[in-house]
């Protein structure tokens, strides 16, 4: 039951092209004086060593912003312990466009130290849209509690039903939604943008995929406005390996972290862009010093 990750979301395609250049050379010279018949021709000596081969490794469209991406990982990696925020997602399921759904989210970062993971990826979520699932919690800490999620139901269910342990892959936790919770959270997005990346580029299309960037795009919950930089990838032609015509990031400018994805269709007879999903993060507070307690289901300011 989670909201923010490309997933299967083959995000980005391409591939190096290279080409190469062989020189040869010969030169013709006569020595000086009178009596100077004809030329004398310099031949290189058949035991001279060839003259190297150079290769020249064309940029890929998408370089820029795999550029960009891992620069924010490492910010995320290196910088970032935990945040809050709202997420806001849409999500075309069984090609049915689902509705708007909002949720307070508290996350706290895995940390890795020598191999092994010192701080486990965590998740609480409250959803407070729509009313019908309004009040509706979830809960999860890599690797504990048999690695599964607890939830319970909002809006008038809420009110009748328990909580419950779910398996993150089950048919239950995964009612509505296109990805698992594990692949929540800005470093997951950043990660798997990168991966998609490397794995797209080796189609060797580079020719079928167009790169944007687009300064000074806005994002606004409410008073608060985030200014970024959008990277926009488009694959004009339809290829079965690619599974969106346009895909937009959001780089916020000062927080120097994506929060905002969205991924359409080939448009249709009509001009619309079918969406696939779209995720947006808005509010987000970094380092906010998140426990263990926020992230236990036991939590007197909780629900469950």
């Amino acid at each position: 039951m989670t909201f923010l990750s490309l997933g299967r979301r083959e995000f980005l395609q391409a591939a190096l092209a290279s080409g190469a250049s062989c020189v040869a050379a010969g030169a013709t010279a006569a020595e000086p004086g009178e009596g100077l018949k004809e030329p004398i021709h310099r031949v290189a000596k058949a035991n001279n060593p060839p003259v190297p081969q150079t290769v020249t490794v064309e940029k890929h469209p998408l370089d820029p912003a795999l550029d960009m991406a891992r620069e924010a990982l490492a910010r995320i990696q290196n910088d970032i312990v935990d945040y809050t925020c709202r997420i806001t997602k849409r999500e075309t399921i069984n090609g049915v466009l689902g509705p708007q759904e909002q949720m307070d989210a508290k996350v706290r970062n895995r940390k890795v130290k020598n191999g092994k993971i010192v701080t486990p990826l965590s998740v609480y979520m409250k959803f407070v849209f729509p009313r019908n699932i309004e009040g509706r919690e979830v809960v999860w800490v890599e690797g504990e509690n048999n690695n599964k999620l607890r939830a319970h139901e909002g809006g008038v269910k809420g009110r009748f039903l328990p909580s419950v342990w779910l398996d993150p892959d089950g048919a239950m936790a995964m009612n509505g939604q296109l990805h698992p919770i594990y692949d929540i959270g800005i470093e997951n997005l950043v990660a798997k943008l990168i991966e998609r990346g490397e794995k797209e580029k080796k189609f060797g299309a580079a020719n079928e995929c167009e790169v944007n960037f687009i300064p000074g795009a806005r994002i606004k919950l409410g008073q608060n406005v985030a200014v970024c930089t959008v990277i926009e990838v488009l694959h004009p032609i339809q290829r079965p390996h690619f599974e969106f015509y346009k895909a937009q990031i959001f780089i916020d400018n000062q927080l120097k972290v994506p929060v905002r994805y969205a991924a359409y269709l080939w448009p249709t007879a009509n001009g619309q862009l079918p969406l696939i999903e779209e995720y947006t993060y808005t509010n987000v507070e970094l380092n906010v010093g998140l426990q263990k307690d926020d992230f236990d289901s036991n939590n007197k300011n909780y629900n469950f």
